[in-house]
């Protein structure tokens, strides 16, 4: 019999389909990921309660992931030394509540990274959220663990408490960080603040994943033109989930008062030459070798646009302790220059 269906009814009908599908598959592989991480976290439990009530030694687990994995030969899990995850995850996590609501949202290895990598509960829960939130990979989970994303994000000085409503304000101090991380760019010494946003541009990919979720990349050297005058903004960016534009000013030198003032200028240009009805205030950021945190709370009191000011990190900072006991980059690159470049940085390997 022959169909009535037009090719575009059945192309809509098959998409239908295949979301339905797909939105079935990831269900019911989030309710297994669940499922798979509170039985481990109930055999943990059940571990540190024989070890508490009889003295189970250490050898006991060897014990059991020997039967366990006999009795269940073609289940994949049962090693000593997940095991002993299992009874460290029981013991960091004694609350089912946690497991059900944040835990058992992220898969058992990205609980296994928190549990490495951090000794504090009330970290591990933000990273397991913010993985919960954005979708991490464990990988990159590991890269924002060893950023210090915990101790950077909101640590940035800022005045959205008297220039933005508060809802904006909670979220805009959200995606401020202090220190940004731009170890992954190779600047000169003698670096100028153009060949440092070429940098971050030339790895636009890696700076949108350092600014965080939510950055659209709009250009360098933003022209806008104000009372016939060309002005020129280093880097423009609109946030999606703050619907409003992002103006980023490049400094490699310590933060001086006048940067608020010009980035003031910056802000009222963009919202009176490019911000819609639809969009929400215009948000600066200036980025800076570093800061007093006195001297930018005086200068942005009586600022009326929302300003942060944020510090950065290059690839050839020291903690002060090693400053002048290690050799400077000039020094290494002299010893090294016949060396590729992997073979002379830090490396971190993946489970």
């Amino acid at each position: 019999m022959a169909s009535n269906m037009s090719s575009d009814s059945y192309g809509r009908f098959l998409d239908d389909l295949k979301e339905w599908i797909q939105s079935a598959q990831l269900r019911a592989a989030t309710a297994v990921n669940r499922e798979l991480v509170t039985l481990y976290w109930r055999i943990g439990c059940a571990i540190l309660a024989k070890q508490q009530q009889e003295g189970w030694g250490a050898k006991v687990i060897e014990r059991l992931s020997k039967d366990l994995k006999h009795a269940f030969p073609e289940i994949k899990g049962f090693s000593r030394s997940n095991l002993l995850y299992m009874r460290a995850f029981a013991q960091a996590f004694p609350d089912e509540t946690v497991i059900q609501a944040v835990m058992g949202q992220i898969t058992w290895y990205h609980n296994i990274a928190l549990l490495d990598k951090l000794k504090a509960n009330e970290e591990r829960l933000w990273y397991a959220q913010k993985t919960i939130e954005h979708g991490w990979s464990r990988s990159a989970l590991v890269h924002q663990i060893e950023s210090g994303l915990y101790q950077r994000v909101g640590n940035a000085v800022n005045n959205f408490d008297h220039t933005l409503p508060q809802s904006q304000s909670d979220l805009a101090r959200q995606i401020l960080k202090s220190p940004y991380n731009f170890e992954f760019l190779e600047l000169a010494e003698a670096a100028q603040e153009r060949d440092f946003e070429r940098a971050l541009v030339d790895r636009i990919r890696d700076f949108l994943l350092e600014l965080g979720v939510g950055f659209s990349f709009l250009g360098s050297q933003y022209s806008l033109e104000v009372g016939g005058k060309e002005y020129k903004l280093d880097l423009l960016f609109y946030h999606v989930k703050l619907h409003c534009y992002v103006v980023i000013d490049l400094k490699m030198v310590e933060f001086e008062p006048e940067f608020s003032g010009k980035m003031s200028f910056y802000i009222a240009a963009v919202d009176d030459l490019l911000r819609s009805e639809i969009d929400n205030p215009t948000i600066g950021i200036v980025l800076c070798k570093s800061k007093n945190k006195a001297t930018v709370e005086y200068a942005l009191r009586y600022i009326q646009h929302p300003v942060g000011v944020a510090t950065y990190r290059l690839k050839d900072t020291l903690p002060e302790p090693l400053q002048g006991s290690l050799p400077s980059i000039e020094q290494l690159e002299m010893e090294l220059n016949t060396l590729p470049v992997e073979a002379i940085m830090d490396s971190t390997k993946d489970d």
